[in-house]
Parts: C-alpha cells; structure tokens; sequence
C-alpha cells in the first residue's frame, strides 16, 4: 500500500475506537410495550443499534419520579442535536398510567416526541424489564422502584448505572452516552 493511502485508512479510524473503559453488565432482553401515543413499541424495532438510557417512574409519584424525570430532561437537554441516542422511561404502575397519562406527563417534562419514550405494558412484563434484564427493584404493584438511570449501548448491553440524585451523575450519564458514540459495532 501506498504511504498515503495507509495515512487515510488511520485517519479514518481515528475518531472511533474499537471499546470504551465502560463495563459491560449483561444484555437487556428484547421487549414490546406500548408507548405514549398508545402505539406498540418493539425495542428490536425502536432501539437496536441505538444508545438508549432508562428509568423508572409513576405519573402519580411524590416522591423521587418527578426529580427523576426532571433529571431526564437535562440529559436529553444535554444530548440536544444527537440523533443515535434515545431515552425510555418505563412505567412502574401500568395500572393508572395510561398511554394518554404518560402522554400527558411527557408534554408536562417538555420530552421530544421521538426521542424520548414512556412506555407501558402489563405488570409482568414491565417487572421482567426493571427486575430480570436490567437488575433492578421488582415491579410487583408495591410502587416501589430503583432512583437509578440505566445506560445502555447499541447492542443492548447495559454499560452502566447512575444514581440519579448523586451530584454529577447526570454530567457523567451524557458523558459516558457520548463516549459509547465512539464506540464500533
């Protein structure tokens, strides 16, 4: 090969790298609810080959959901104008939360249709998400839930956890999203 033909070859590849230093926890199994819009919602559709962070909530929530969700918002503020990165918030009460309530509490949140998702679905279905695949609390009617984001990457593998109300955990979710751009498939 000629010199300047291997010289555009590493330019190329320069600015993605094979891995990140993120961990890696295990895969998040595929799902179908239904989202805000009452649509159905396939995550082998809407999320593979995505970078995608999650959490927990309930519209009637007192407690940690609304902080949460406001949270929410300033990583997708902060992930403005990046098209590969979505964000999911799954229900924990599907009982009340509706698709027109979680609509409703998105418009509320100033989500990005599109971008950001409220999902919800049966009880089992939403406990085998939270408590099997993504290793946090049951979903089991008790309204209870982790406070914690879930980063995940574009094959499905959970690359992280945060603590949603620690400081600097939101600048370190967008950070490490932003890092797993970088990453090759």
């Amino acid at each position: 090969m000629t010199r300047s033909l291997v010289l555009a070859l590493a330019l190329l590849g320069a600015g993605c790298t094979l891995t990140s230093d993120l961990p890696s926890y295990g895969l998040v199994a595929d799902f179908q609810l239904t989202d805000e819009t009452g649509q159905p919602f396939s995550s082998k559709d809407r999320l593979a080959g995505r970078i995608w962070i999650a959490n927990f909530i309930f519209t009637t929530c007192q407690g940690p959901c609304p902080r949460m969700t406001a949270q929410m918002r300033r990583v997708q503020e902060g992930l403005l104008g990046v098209d590969a990165i979505r964000l999911v918030s799954f229900t924990i009460d599907p009982k009340n939360d509706t698709p027109a309530v979680l609509a409703a509490y998105a418009k509320r949140f100033q989500a990005q249709p599109g971008k950001w998702h409220f999902l919800t679905g049966t009880q089992a279905a939403l406990h085998h998400i939270s408590h099997d695949s993504m290793m946090l609390g049951s979903v089991n009617g008790a309204l209870e839930h982790s406070t914690r984001f879930v980063l995940v990457d574009r094959r499905g593998r959970i690359r992280g956890y945060y603590q949603s109300d620690e400081p600097g955990a939101i600048d370190r979710v967008i950070a490490d999203a932003r890092k797993l751009l970088t990453e090759r498939l």
